[in-house]
């Protein structure tokens, strides 16, 4: 049975009119629920991660600004959301979903979590709607208990990886693979192990191509012993912020040949969702319900 971590606690409040589609996490679980895809048993409630493993990845000093409340207010912009006690929590909750996901993925071959995929906070500092990087804790969390030799970070947002770059480039045993839009956020883009930039506008053909020839290659040359997915849906035409042109279609069979590569290979997979910024939540939701059907229809 497919296992996803939620918590309603990843709906955070934000204030009348703000731009992050904070409503798509409820969607997304309520969906899966309402088509039959879900059932409440699919679901778990994450606890907050232990400061040990942020502090694996974090400074110390930005660790304690973000539990005090003490962030600067320019870093707090660049994040883009109000700090409160209520977002810390979430913060906390989400990252300890992650490495929830790569525990069950052990067993299962896959796990999901319905937000994560924070993948633009930095060691010291956050922006772009990232504080922790979830999936840079849970990988360091995997090689400091031993369960991982070699992790291959396959990172699909439309956003390059940044922080995840910044925060691999000195660790061998972890490799960042990002494939991203070349004329987007972010303007100056970090060295991932791997980084394919699209020019605006890059449609269905050319982005799977590239994936379908890439992929196989990189599990094949790298040799990893455990798979971490950002799915992000902001690749998608109807993108405010993507400059894409993806179809949905094309979306969902990007996630199929993730994870038929990881069935393939024999390789657990953890998958966290990165962005989506279509106007229409509609089309945010089913595109994210999409990665969540192609798992359940793959591996169980």
């Amino acid at each position: 049975m497919l296992q996803i971590a939620f918590s309603p606690v990843y709906r955070l409040r934000l204030p009348e009119g703000h731009r992050f589609p904070m409503l798509k996490y409820e969607l997304i679980h309520e969906q899966l629920l309402y088509e039959g895809t879900c059932t409440e048993a699919n679901f778990f409630a994450p606890a907050p991660v232990n400061d040990r493993w942020v502090l694996g990845v974090h400074t110390d000093s930005y660790v304690q600004a973000l539990k005090t409340g003490t962030v600067d207010a320019k870093m707090m912009r660049r994040i883009g959301f109000p700090l409160t006690p209520e977002l810390i929590e979430r913060e906390w909750i989400i990252t300890q979903g992650t490495i929830d996901c790569t525990q069950i993925a052990y067993r299962d071959g896959v796990a999901m979590n319905i937000a994560g995929g924070t993948h633009h906070a930095y060691p010291d500092r956050g922006e772009g709607f990232c504080m922790l990087n979830d999936v840079g804790v849970a990988a360091h969390y995997l090689l400091e208990t031993r369960q991982a030799q070699k992790i291959l970070v396959i990172d699909l947002d439309v956003h390059q990886g940044n922080g995840t770059a910044v925060m691999f480039q000195q660790a061998p045993r972890v490799f960042t693979f990002s494939m991203h839009g070349r004329d987007n956020y972010p303007l100056k883009k970090e060295q991932s192990d791997l980084d394919i930039d699209f020019p605006s506008g890059t449609a269905d053909e050319l982005y799977l191509n590239t994936l379908y020839d890439t992929l196989p290659n990189l599990i094949r040359s790298e040799q990893p012993d455990f798979l971490f997915y950002v799915s992000g849906v902001d690749i998608l035409a109807s993108d405010r912020l993507g400059k894409l042109s993806v179809s949905r279609e094309g979306c969902r069979q990007r996630d199929v040949f993730v994870f038929e590569q990881a069935i393939k290979n024999g390789l657990p997979i953890a998958v966290s969702m990165g962005g989506g910024y279509s106007p229409r939540l509609t089309d945010i939701v089913e595109a994210h319900c999409n990665t969540f059907r192609a798992a359940a229809d793959l591996f169980f």
